[in-house]
């Protein structure tokens, strides 16, 4: 594998690497980013995006790759981060240590998970019983309002599949 990745409608060098046809269109994602998957081998697939990130998935069974399901689930606790920070910076310091864990057992019968469940681990011992409390307040409003992935899940998101190529 290269230490470059090429954008998903430009040619690679290698035959091994060549993406799939995408038809030429601004994509519909913040910045333009462009997102997609390529499969590299039985039930692996490398995630890409047009920033230069990489993320692997597959099955269960591959060591160093995520499954579909855990990307979800981490993209739910890195949203709920990422509209949390501010408010715990600001009142904990710019280098407040904050983990977030989130898990969700699938239910098999009907092949979706019915619940996910975060645990935002922070340090709170610095701050008296009110101020304690606000900042709690804040950060649930905050993540309320402003995580993208856990107000998508809330809702329930369409899906809209096309395959290239049908004819």
């Amino acid at each position: 594998m290269t230490s470059q990745t090429p954008a998903p409608d430009a040619v690679a060098a290698s035959p091994a690497h060549v993406p799939a046809p995408i038809p030429s269109r601004e994509p519909a994602n913040a910045g333009g980013t462009r997102l997609w998957v390529e499969r590299t081998g039985t039930r692996r697939y490398v995630g890409r995006s047009s920033r230069g990130a990489s993320v692997e998935i597959g099955d269960i069974a591959y060591e160093g790759a995520f499954t579909p399901g855990e990307l979800m689930k981490i993209a739910l606790a890195g949203c709920s981060g990422l509209s949390s920070d501010a408010a715990l910076a600001r009142r904990l310091g710019d280098d407040v240590p904050v983990t977030i864990e989130v898990e969700g057992l699938a239910d098999e019968a009907e092949d979706r998970y019915p619940a996910l469940t975060e645990r935002l681990v922070v340090d709170l011992s610095s701050l008296d019983p009110a101020a304690r409390e606000r900042l709690l307040t804040v950060v649930h409003r905050a993540i309320d309002q402003h995580c993208t992935v856990g107000r998508t899940l809330q809702a329930g998101a369409t899906v809209d599949l096309t395959v290239v190529g049908e004819r």
